[in-house]
Formats: C-alpha cells, structure tokens, sequence
C-alpha cells in the first residue's frame, strides 16, 4: 500500500512539473490598417506578455501596411522585447504590405503561409500617393537596418522600399527574407522550436513542447474607433463642427448647426488625437471660417471671402504633420473649401442680411373707406380693402350697405363712422 502511494504521488508529481514547464505564449493579430489604435494593440501585447512572464509573442500578420509613426513604434516594441516575439503572415491569401513588411524583417522568426506575399514597401501616404525622395531614402535606410540586425536579406529589404516590389512566401525563403513557410499558426510554434535566436543580446533557445497559446484580441472598441481612423473623415468633420459653431454665432436661434458642430467637433477630436496633427493647419482652418464670416457680417470687395477661402484650403493641405505620411486628399479639400465658403456666404449671408431688416409693419387701415356688411349695433362687420374686418361704430348704428371710413384700430378690431357722417 505504502509502495503503491508512493507511486501515485511520483506520477502526481511529474505531471505537474510537466503542466508547469508547459510554453506560455501570447497571441496577437495585426489583422488592419497599421495606425495608432493597432500600434497600441501590439505593443502593450508585448509588454503585457513581457510583464506577465509569457515564453514568446506569436504575432499573425495580415496588413496592407499604415502610418510610418505607428510602424516605428510596433517594430521599435518588437526589436526591444525581452521575450521572442515570432511572426507568420497568414491564412492564405494574406500579405504583409508596406509597413507590415518593416514589422516582418524585425520579429525574431518570420514566416509566411503559402500564397501570401511580401513587400511593396516605398512609403505612400494614407490615400496611396507615393512621397517624397528624402522620406524614402529614410525608409530604406531603416528597414537595411531591421534586416541587417535580424540577419535577413537587406539588398532585398531595401529593394523593397525603393522600387516597391513584392515577393510570394516561396520566393521570400529563398532570398532568405524570412525562415520559412508554414500552413497554420500552430505549425509556427512547431518550427520555431529548438530554434536559438537573439534576444535582448542574448541567445534563447526555443522550446515550445508542449505550449499553450492564449489570443490576446484588439478588443471591440478598439476595432471599431480603428475602423473609422481616417484622416479625410477627420478632416470633414472638423470642418463641419468648426463651420457649425460658427454659423450659430453668426445667425443664434436655430439650435441645429451647433449641435452638428459640436458633435462633430468632439468626434473629430477623437480622431485627431490619434493623428498626427499639426496645429498650424487646425488655426488656419479656424481663421478660414472666420475670414468667410467676416466677409458676412461686413461685406466689402471679396478680399475676407478670398482670404478665407485660401485659408481653408491651406488648413486641409497642412492639417497633419509633413513627415507622418498621413495626408487629405486635395480634391477633397479644395472641394470643400470652395463648397463651405459658397454656403457660407450666400445661404447664411442671407439669413443674416434678413435679421438685419427692420420689421414689417402693414400699413394703417386708418382714413380708409369701406362699406357695412352687416349692421353696427355697435358690432358687425365690414368690407375694408377686399377684406372682411370686425368693426364697431363709434356713433349711431350703422345699416348693412353702407358705406364707412375708419377711424381708428383697436387690434384686429376697426372703429368706424359712416363715410357721410366722418366727412362733414
């Protein structure tokens, strides 16, 4: 009995220490646009993972790429980890493009699936245009960088930012751009095992048998405000909530337009906060607005309505920092501009001019003539300028037919003689 006890708690004891030497690894999915709400996803993900004594990251990579700001900070989060973080561009028919490609070269393993691709890097703004030479001389410089500390095809990588070429995951092992191509996010962890790589300036060999893999998500939340970060919408609903405002100062009473404007104000905000922004372009939209105002309230030669207009267009073009690759469209911005100043102008201008004018009075009913249409004793009516009024006589009844001269108004009421008995 005692052998046999003995026995049950040896058994009892290796299976524990063989639960507790079980690989922990964290699961992320950078399955959007790279841009600030993603950045933050992946990079408190490592730090989380980092914090909570996790083995290794498995980062899933599906991107058409993003922000270069948010880039440099996932790959800046992924070169400092002090845990392996091991990346797989996947399912089938995924990509790591633009900036998921800098993301790819700096994770620790870097695998693709098959029938994905790589690459297609040369820095484009957030509407696809393609910048300016210094800025990608700066990519290209980096992304050698990443790929020369990771021991990856940097001719390649650099190739990949100046000529924006692409490559499949076959094509991407062989030039020894990434380790290998595997089909699922499980056989990652099977072929990064007993592998050594560097982390931290040290060399960690992997062991991932057995492991348990926990998926860490972005969130709802956070997913969907991800969704709706674009700089175009950020950029028309700033104008509309700046525009609302105004046009309540400009013509009180409505209600309507500032509550437009500040709601789409505060949802501006939400998304500016996680842009670039550059503050000279928010006051030259503001003075913009103002400008076109100015021309309302004093109208003159056009010289405010012009300036305002320019102002407003400079604003959009200028409204996110030079360098963050984050631009609006232009066609967007001087259409709308054009389109703000013309309604501003000439729909709220009128409005304006209209309260301006002094109130309509009718004209008096007094001294004009009439004929009874029914007898004043002292109350009836009378037919005074085509139109029926109640009237009461001042002096002695009145016969139906005959005919009257106001003398006076009492309200909608008219005092009246009759016309022989006013005119002696």
């Amino acid at each position: 009995m005692a052998v046999a006890l003995l026995v049950a708690g040896c058994l009892l004891f290796a299976g524990s220490a063989h639960a507790q030497s079980r690989a922990d690894v964290v699961r992320l999915d950078l399955d959007t646009a790279v841009q600030p709400l993603s950045a933050s996803y992946v990079v408190d993900g490592v730090r989380n993972a980092e914090a909570d004594g996790a083995d290794a990251v498995l980062l899933r990579i599906d991107t058409p790429g993003g922000t270069s700001s948010s880039m440099r900070r996932i790959v800046g989060a992924v070169l400092g980890a002090k845990i392996p973080v091991i990346c797989w561009v996947g399912p089938e028919a995924a990509r790591a493009a633009s900036a998921g490609t800098f993301i790819l070269l700096a994770c620790h393993v870097a695998t693709m699936a098959p029938g994905t691709n790589v690459g297609a890097a040369h820095p484009v703004g957030l509407r696809g245009e393609v910048l300016a030479e210094k800025i990608t001389n700066d990519s290209a410089a980096f992304i050698r960088s990443i790929a020369e500390q990771r021991g990856r095809n940097a001719e390649w990588a650099e190739t990949a930012v100046r000529e924006s070429v692409s490559i499949s995951a076959r094509e991407a092992q062989r030039m020894d751009v990434i380790d290998g191509v595997v089909s699922d996010a499980a056989a990652v962890l099977r072929f990064a095992h007993e592998r050594t790589v560097r982390v931290d300036g040290d060399g960690v060999r992997l062991d991932f048998s057995p492991v348990s893999v926990r998926t860490q998500s972005m969130g709802f939340g956070r997913s969907l405000l991800g969704s709706l970060i674009d700089p175009n919408l950020a950029y028309l609903l700033l104008l509309i909530g700046i525009a609302g405002i105004f046009i309540e100062i400009l013509s009180p009473g409505f209600g309507v337009p500032g509550a437009v404007g500040l709601f789409s104000l505060l949802l501006s905000f939400v998304m500016l906060e996680m842009l670039p922004v550059n503050i000279a372009g928010v006051l030259l939209l503001l003075a913009g607005i103002g400008l076109v105002a100015l021309e309302v309230h004093v109208p003159g030669f056009g010289v405010a309505g012009v300036g305002g207009t320019v102002s407003l267009v400079l604003g959009g073009l200028l409204l996110f920092d030079a360098g963050s690759l984050v631009r609006v469209s232009r066609p967007l911005v001087i259409g709308t501009a054009i389109g703000l100043a013309l309604f501003i102008l000439l729909v709220v201008g009128k409005v304006v001019r209209s309260r301006r004018l002094p109130p309509h009075v009718p004209p008096t009913m007094i001294g004009a003539e009439g004929v009874a249409t029914s007898d004043l004793d002292p109350v009836g009516t009378v037919r005074v300028r085509s139109e029926e009024w109640t009237a009461e006589s001042t002096n002695e009844p009145i016969s139906a037919g005959t005919r009257v001269l106001v003398v006076s108004e009492d309200g909608l009421k008219l005092q009246v003689d009759a016309a022989d008995e006013g005119r002696s």
